[in-house]
């Protein structure tokens, strides 16, 4: 990384993992400008655990890519892990996607023709990591979702919960400053998607890794520190848990015309 890049580095606070300033992605279909990203700022901290939500189309999925480098922004800036990824070159990229961030998407998209444990220790591979080292730490991975039983079996002979639980130690296979889920109950019924929902949350408070979560799920509010509204492509609102827990009550209450005591 240059010595550029390293200065500018320094003066960003050390207590956040992620900074968005400004953030604009802009897709041009003939005269129709769309802008799915309209100038977000954001600020997540250092093992905070931060649900982004929203409707279809609201620019939480865009905000997901451009936060994980997986597509440039049309303008604004982003910072992982007090690095400013816009200012990247490609190889320079691909190390921060490989060391500093973990993915967990809504298919799981791990390698069929692979055990579970070969798929949690791939991202150890791209990184370097020798295979006696790669095996045990993607063991104890294992263990900690509650799949050390299940390490030499192939995706096709486990069940969507155990898919999305390799797929959640994959992610944190590197020792990752940010874990980006997107839609990770999305594929999921209710019982295994609470068992994810509460898995992540321990994962979370046992690494302190920083979670950032898109999601329609209202049970993961549950296990959030805070949660970013996204409408149009913009922030519409940022609430803690208990905050939107009153607003939910207050709602109630309009939509009755009358208080909690009195129903």
């Amino acid at each position: 990384m240059s010595e550029q890049l390293l200065k500018a580095s320094a003066q960003l606070s050390s207590s956040l993992a992620v900074i968005v300033r400004g953030a604009k992605k802009y897709y041009h279909m003939g005269s129709e400008t769309v802008k799915a990203l309209d100038g977000i700022d954001l600020e997540i901290r250092r093992g905070e655990y931060v649900s982004i939500m929203g409707p279809s189309g609201s620019g939480k999925t865009t905000l997901f890519n451009v936060v994980g480098g997986l597509t440039k922004p049309t303008g604004g800036e982003v910072f992982i892990d007090k690095t400013d990824i816009g200012r990247l070159g490609p190889n320079e990229l691909a190390w921060l996607r490989c060391r500093k961030i973990g993915y967990i998407f809504q298919t799981f998209n791990l390698i069929p023709i692979m055990t579970a444990l070969q798929n949690v220790t791939l991202p150890m591979i791209f990184a370097g990591i020798d295979r006696g080292l790669r095996d045990a730490k993607g063991m104890e991975l294992l263990k900690m979702v509650g799949l050390e039983d299940r390490v030499q079996h192939k995706p096709t002979e486990l069940s969507g919960g155990q898919q999305q639980r390799v797929a959640i130690a994959r992610a944190f296979a590197n020792d990752p400053a940010i874990v980006l889920a997107d839609e990770p109950t999305g594929n999921l019924d209710l019982k295994t998607g609470m068992e994810i929902i509460h898995l992540m949350a321990e994962m979370n408070r046992a690494r302190g890794v920083t979670i950032m979560c898109n999601t329609h799920d209202l049970k993961i509010i549950d296990a959030s520190d805070r949660i970013v509204w996204i409408r149009d492509g913009k922030v519409s609102k940022i609430e803690t848990k208990d905050q939107v827990e009153i607003s939910v009550g207050q709602m109630r209450e309009r939509a009755t015309g009358k208080t909690a005591e009195e129903q």
